[in-house]
């Protein structure tokens, strides 16, 4: 705007690489757009990464995060969500987050994948097409193909819920019939 200070807009090309301590964000892609103004970040191109605080981005797609909206979505093939407590993988992943004492906070995420998507837990490894995650209720919805292991069993369906506080979750069928229960021996 007024001088050369005032910068609004940076897009970079070609094997990019940033780091931003004061914003806690570093990444890498083939091309990286920052506009200043509306608080985004964009990464394109395959084995794109973005580190935010203590979360981890990957696609080979595209990834972007808009700090005005409180959002973000990462889309594409091998498109993954990493943080401390659960890893998830699907060709699109669209959330919006809170910020909590100064670190974003995740509140909402829609996981997509045509062929089946992982969330995977400290205790639980989920699969399916579609999953929807809602902070405030604590819960976890997966429909389509739904399988969940823990430990050593397995249920299949076509829609599931797990509670995220208690660690209980819940598979049903539109057919009564069509839901399966696999409980492998153990030498307990």
């Amino acid at each position: 705007e007024k001088n050369l200070y005032d910068i609004k807009e940076l897009i970079a090309t070609e094997n990019v690489k940033f780091k931003s301590e004061e914003f806690d964000v570093s990444g890498k892609g083939d091309k990286v757009e920052f506009n200043i103004n509306n608080e985004k970040i964009t990464i394109y191109g395959i084995n794109s990464e973005l580190y935010l605080e203590n979360t981890e981005m990957i696609s080979d797609g595209k990834i972007n995060i808009d700090n005005v909206d409180n959002s973000f979505f990462i889309h594409g093939p091998n498109s993954k969500l990493i943080s401390d407590n659960i890893s998830i993988n699907g060709s699109k992943i669209n959330g919006s987050f809170e910020i909590v004492n100064g670190k974003r906070d995740i509140t909402n995420l829609i996981v997509e994948d045509e062929k089946k998507l992982n969330i995977k837990t400290k205790d639980i490894v989920m699969f399916s097409k579609k999953a929807i995650y809602n902070k405030k209720k604590s819960i976890i919805e997966l429909f389509e193909e739904v399988k969940i292991n823990r430990g050593n069993e397995t249920i299949s369906g076509d829609y599931g819920i797990l509670d995220t506080n208690n660690n209980s979750y819940k598979v049903s069928s539109k057919n009564s019939n069509k839901v399966k229960v696999i409980i492998l021996e153990s030498n307990e």
